[in-house]
């Protein structure tokens, strides 16, 4: 029998918040809050937010399968012409989508075991910057690259609530880290986790 203290592992996540970015006069596109909220002990962070477009989600699923060749992974949603990003079924078909398609990603234990796949969804690191992170090329591990990225954020409110009863128990927080990534964001303002809607004019 379980006992009644013993919870079962979980692992919530929300694909939200689109945005609208803009490049240049002519170039623009939507980008999505990833949030994840866990007690699983397969990720370094209990509670997370980063933004990604749609075209990291597509590298992403390339690197999975390249890394798990026997794994049939989910699709994602289909890349078409006729996507507008002033169109909210558009953008909300799409996100819809990437979420169902994380939903499937972090049920497999197989591929939990993928660096690049908790450095996608737990830091704000570009495609090419969690490779280098993940061959070695750089100064921080990837944990280092999790808990330097969620120092350098606000802090969620359940994040708080669960840190409150550890320091009942412990005298020391052992997610903090002293160690710096040693480059910062191209677009801070992108990057916040703050609730909006979807744009509906260019």
């Amino acid at each position: 029998m379980t006992p009644k203290h013993e919870t079962q592992e979980f692992v919530t996540v929300l694909v939200r918040d689109p945005r609208l970015q803009r490049e240049d006069y002519w170039h623009s596109h939507i980008d999505y809050e990833i949030f994840i909220h866990t007690n699983s002990m397969c990720f370094t962070r209990k509670t997370s937010c980063v933004r990604r477009r749609f075209r990291d989600f597509v590298w992403l699923r390339q690197r999975l399968q390249s890394n798990a060749v026997l794994i049939q992974l989910p699709e994602l949603p289909s890349k078409t012409p006729f996507f507008n990003t002033n169109n909210p079924q558009h953008v909300d078909q799409r996100r819809k989508g990437l979420q169902q398609f994380l939903q499937e990603i972090l049920q497999n234990m197989l591929l939990l075991s993928d660096s690049r796949l908790h450095l996608f969804v737990q830091t704000q690191l570009s495609p090419e910057e969690i490779e280098a992170c993940v061959s070695g090329q750089t100064k921080y591990s990837v944990a280092e690259a999790i808990h330097e990225f969620a120092c350098l954020k606000r802090r969620f409110p359940v994040e708080d609530e669960e840190r409150k009863k550890e320091e009942n128990y412990a005298d020391s927080d052992s997610e903090s880290s002293s160690s710096g990534l040693g480059h910062s964001s191209n677009d801070s303002n992108s990057h916040g986790c703050k609730g909006s809607t979807v744009p509906e004019e260019a």
